[in-house]
């Protein structure tokens, strides 16, 4: 399997604003933090918004809408006062219509000015509760646009999600950022993983825990360790591949994320197996001996380079290349 050195971790860090870079606050290659800003990106549009939310939620508070509320306390204190009138009233004309004083237009204009105070009363009541909730809802939306816009405004400082190193900062100050374009790339410091590359017809025979044996260009002529940690259940359909994880048992000193690197997941081991290049092959199991011979041989395990010999050929036997 091919594949490349990741930090563990490893991640490209995106914003979610659009604008030019204002500010860088660390460097390549600086520790970082869990919240730890890394850049802020200018951009005024958020600023004038959260100000204005500011606005808006200042004169949404409740304090600040007292004066509405008490005005209507006080007209219902007032259609209260004008209600208990004119009931005692309509009770006295009542008294008096009983002892045959008074006339039937004074008796019903009483009780319909009652009904009317009545019905005051009970509208000053209404309105009092339709504007208090009015203005508990009009506070509570200048609050969640204000927390959305505080949001928003954060938005444009792009802290760091994990404890570890800046690899890549690909941006300078001034240039512009967008939600699509990476904008720093971190990772675990010193702590590093492999990351493989299987062929969706090998991958059935690859598990966690199997030795996996490193070469890496950075390092000719040496073979590191590691063993299987991590199979990602599902493959790339682009290129028919698995992704696997493999963290080092014995590491190169200097390591750096992104180098390229070729391993051999060790999927069975034969002690003392007799194997010849695979390019000394001719058709499916034939080889070819220094005599001129063609002996037909019994194949065991194949790999890019070498095919094991189960049967039909000796180990001294010398052997020559097929012309293709």
């Amino acid at each position: 399997a091919s594949g490349y050195v990741r930090a563990k971790e490893q991640y490209e860090a995106f914003a979610l604003a659009t604008g030019p870079i204002q500010a860088l606050f660390v460097s390549e290659g600086d520790t970082v933090h869990i919240g730890t800003p890394l850049l802020q990106i200018f951009n005024e549009q958020e600023r004038l918004r959260r100000e204005n939310a500011e606005i808006s939620q200042f004169f949404a508070a409740p304090k600040a809408t007292q004066t509405r509320l008490r005005e209507l306390e006080l007209a219902i204190e007032l259609a209260k006062s004008t209600l208990a009138n004119d009931s005692l009233l309509l009770l006295r004309q009542r008294h008096l219509w009983a002892q045959g004083i008074g006339t039937a237009i004074e008796l019903e204009q009483r009780e319909l000015k009652f009904k009317s105070s009545s019905l005051a009363h009970q509208s000053a009541r209404l309105n009092y509760q339709d504007l208090k909730r009015e203005l508990e809802f009009t506070s509570q939306t200048a609050s969640k646009n204000l927390a959305i816009s505080k949001s928003l405004e954060t938005s444009t400082l792009l802290k760091s999600k994990i404890e570890g190193i800046v690899y890549a900062l690909p941006k300078e100050v001034g240039e512009m950022a967008s939600p699509q374009t990476p904008l720093a790339i971190l990772g675990r410091a010193g702590v590093f993983i492999l990351e493989l590359q299987v062929d969706e017809y090998d991958i059935v025979t690859i598990q966690k825990g199997q030795r996996v044996l490193v070469t890496l260009d950075s390092f000719k002529g040496t073979v590191f360790e590691a063993i299987v940690a991590k199979i990602h259940p599902i493959m790339d359909a682009k290129s028919k591949t698995f992704t696997v994880e493999a963290e080092f048992t014995t590491a190169p000193p200097g390591l750096f994320p992104n180098l390229s690197l070729e391993a051999n997941i060790l999927i069975q081991v034969h002690p003392n197996a007799l194997v010849i290049p695979r390019n000394l092959l001719w058709g499916q199991n034939q080889v070819l001996t220094e005599d001129g011979d063609t002996l037909t041989v019994v194949l065991g395990i194949k790999t890019y380079e070498f095919v094991e010999i189960l049967g039909g050929l000796k180990e001294k036997t010398g052997l020559i290349p097929p012309k293709r």
